[in-house]
């Protein structure tokens, strides 16, 4: 009687071959005998490999502003306006006898007085023409007939001085406009009173000019997170050592999801500032507020420069900057940039210091040919405007907005460097505050600039009789910015 092996045959096979009698599985399990996985010791990293690097996106709110506590639902803040007095969209009269009168819209008050002399100015045809006021009437916000007559200083009317009345005149073509650029008057005269009433203006009284502020508002949002693991998988051991950001480590992995979690949440604290928009379709989102994020407020309140390269040249820099002169002029700025802008901004600059006649030319970097050299520069000065450039990684991570091109595209951000001085109602005085900042909620009954606590029955909570680890997220913030009128916003085309 042939005698069978318990293991099955015992004649060797001729030829080198995987079979499930010769070759054991690392994946282990499974019924067969064959599938032994701890049966010889494979070699294994302990360490994690770091694929995408530093992977945290925030600190760009930490470079260009602070935080600072708030116990309101409301954060309102005033801006000054223009100092001097100018007008556009006005209409001018549409007949003979009221040919040099200026009517103004129902939205503006008239503030101009009699004897005041003003420039007006249209872009279409080049005409210009300054004029001296004869005649000014005042009315309430709101009402129609705020308006002032004008005497030309040249020419007999502002239609002889190329300004047309009706259809293609004043009123119809966009871009007019007149400001005031001092007074006149005879010898032996006086201003009389001060007191300036609602209807024709007095020839002996001035208008008073009251500073003019603008509000505006942003309110907090609620941002939360929450990380879970059950008690069972906490005991779990893992083959590979996982690290934290904060330098911990170990074979735990919830260790490392828990990190991740908080990393994230991080994170989404700051590009809820950057990407917020306000509600303004309750009637599917409710009464979630909504805040206004950095984009938003600028594409509101800012200048929007779409399709910008610094591959260009200069020239379509130095646009930018005849913008800002025309705003607050700040003399030092930082520029948040996408990698290829960037990168063109290094060109233009590489461009400048390079000599005409083969030569090297260092002046742009004060005669420091080390600086010079170094293709990457961080700061540079154009005009009375002293700029410092950095890549902002939001706007390079693929999981974000790097690789968007197109409209889509958000290739960089100007902002406007130092404090701006505002009144604090609190504390009833001026005080100096970044152009950008973030207010959280805080009082002595609570901090929630960054909350984080633990829930259920494992990691050391006992708070109910959940088998899990509940490690929960909660901030609420907004953004502040103040004097939008002074940032940039880049967007591709």
């Amino acid at each position: 009687m042939a005698i069978s092996p318990l293991f099955g045959s015992i004649i060797p096979s001729q030829t080198q071959q995987v079979l499930p009698s010769n070759y054991l599985q690392f994946n282990a399990g499974g019924a067969g005998a064959n599938d032994f996985a701890q049966q010889f010791l494979p070699e294994i990293y302990e360490q994690e490999v770091e694929r995408y690097g530093n992977r945290t996106l925030s600190g760009f709110l930490k470079m260009v502003g602070a935080e600072m506590p708030m116990s309101s639902d409301q954060v309102i803040w005033s801006e000054q306006n223009r100092l001097h007095i100018s007008y556009t969209g006005f209409q001018i009269g549409l007949d003979a006898a009221n040919a040099n009168l200026i009517t103004l819209p129902a939205t503006v008050s008239n503030v101009v007085s009699i004897n005041d002399t003003v420039v007006l100015l249209n872009p279409v045809n080049g005409a210009e023409q300054k004029c001296l006021v004869t005649g000014s009437t005042t009315v309430a916000i709101g009402a129609a007939g705020g308006s002032f007559t004008v005497a030309p200083f040249v020419g007999t009317g502002l239609v002889a001085a190329g300004f047309v009345a009706g259809a293609v005149g004043l009123g119809a073509i966009p871009g007019i406009k007149v400001f005031v650029y001092g007074s006149a008057y005879a010898k032996g005269t006086n201003l009389g009173g001060v007191a300036q009433g609602i209807g024709a203006q007095n020839p002996n009284t001035r208008v008073s000019v009251t500073p003019q502020l603008t509000q505006f508002s942003n309110q907090p949002i609620i941002i939360r997170d929450q990380y879970v693991i059950s008690g069972s998988d906490m005991a779990q051991i893992g083959w590979v050592e996982v690290a934290t950001e904060d330098g911990t480590s170990g074979f735990l992995w919830y260790l490392k999801a828990e990190s991740e979690t908080r990393l994230r949440f991080e994170d989404y604290l700051e590009m809820s500032m950057i990407e917020g928009e306000f509600n303004q379709v309750a009637a599917t989102l409710g009464t979630l507020p909504g805040t206004e994020g950095l984009f938003a407020a600028i594409q509101t309140r800012g200048n929007v420069e779409v399709g910008f390269t610094a591959a260009n040249g200069l020239s379509e820099f130095d646009n930018i900057l005849k913008n800002l002169d025309t705003q607050g002029a700040i003399e030092e700025n930082m520029l948040f940039l996408q990698r290829q802008t960037s990168l063109d901004f290094d060109d233009m600059l590489g461009a400048i210091s390079w000599g005409a006649q083969g030569g090297t030319a260092f002046g742009l970097f004060e005669n420091s040919e080390e600086m010079a050299l170094n293709l990457g520069f961080s700061g540079f000065r154009r005009g009375s405007y002293d700029f410092y450039k950095t890549d902002w990684k939001y706007l390079n991570d693929a999981s974000t907005r790097g690789g968007i091109v197109g409209i889509n595209s958000v290739e960089g951000v100007l902002v406007p460097a130092g404090t701006s001085t505002v009144y604090d109602q609190i504390l009833g005085t001026n005080i100096r505050r970044p152009f950008l900042h973030v207010r959280y909620r805080a009082s002595q009954g609570d901090d929630r600039r960054m909350k984080s606590w633990l829930t259920g029955s494992a990691g050391g909570a006992f708070t109910s009789t959940l088998d899990a680890m509940e490690v929960n997220f909660l901030s609420e913030r907004c953004l502040v910015t103040q004097a939008a009128n002074n940032f940039v916003l880049f967007k591709g085309i």
